[in-house]
């Protein structure tokens, strides 16, 4: 078994004949670079079982023109149509969404409870930033916190996600702590996606179903399907989160 290490998270590979894994990330450690992520402790961890293919939990994080109804609270602190999706690239997808509203940070009310991450510039502290790193890392990196999915398919219409909250060492220890905040936001916002993600799953085993367009609007999912051909198509082994 090959590993390899990025910025505290742990990257397996069962190939015989591995790529490197720098050369799937390509410039994604620079991007993250300020979040100092093998800094930060692991405060809460909740595991779901989605009845859903992983690959539509993928492409639902990876679109948000669903958030305006299926997310009142995500949609009253960040902007939908807001940011910019990063250009695409063979080893991760994703891009930036900003506050409105007077939101700090990702969290019932947007206050900020915590300082920002050190080293975040000031840019950094007024985005959050999400990026799917292929095959099964959700990495999302907010001002005060880092937060992870990892998605292990377990049956074509079945998938176990591991969601995980960082925070910074310092915060966590201060008496007045507090990590909630962002954990029931995300545990609500985790529930109204895995709920549309099993609807999508029982949509297209029917009979009924057929294929249709993307928006122009969202660029992702698109860039998503292709990937999944070309592996396809190449019959490549890529590390796993």
């Amino acid at each position: 078994m090959h590993v390899d290490i990025w910025d505290g998270h742990i990257f397996i590979n069962l190939s015989s004949d591995p790529a490197p894994l720098a050369g799937q990330l390509e410039d994604m450690p620079q991007k993250a670079l300020h979040w100092q992520m093998a800094e930060l402790r692991n405060y809460q961890r909740v595991e779901y079982e989605v009845k859903a293919n992983w690959k539509l939990i993928m492409l639902n994080y990876n679109e948000c023109l669903h958030c305006p109804i299926l997310h009142p609270a995500l949609n009253a602190i960040t902007d939908y149509l807001s940011g910019e999706n990063d250009p695409p690239h063979r080893g991760y997808i994703g891009g930036s969404m900003e506050f409105q509203g007077g939101a700090k940070t990702m969290s019932r009310d947007g206050k900020l409870r915590r300082d920002y991450l050190p080293g975040l510039t000031a840019d950094e502290r007024n985005k959050v930033y999400y990026y799917a790193i292929f095959p099964n890392l959700l990495l999302s990196l907010h001002p005060d916190y880092m937060m992870t999915h990892t998605l292990w398919p377990r049956a074509v219409d079945r998938t176990d996600v591991i969601c995980e909250w960082h925070f910074h060492p310092d915060e966590i220890a201060k008496p007045d702590f507090e990590g909630d905040d962002a954990v029931e936001f995300w545990d609500i916002t985790n529930r109204e996606d895995w709920a549309i993600s099993e609807l999508s799953q029982a949509g297209i085993k029917s009979r009924a179903y057929k294929p249709g367009p993307y928006s122009r609007c969202e660029s992702l999912p698109h860039v998503f399907d292709q990937m999944v051909l070309d592996r396809e198509k190449q019959g490549l082994k890529k590390p796993v989160r």
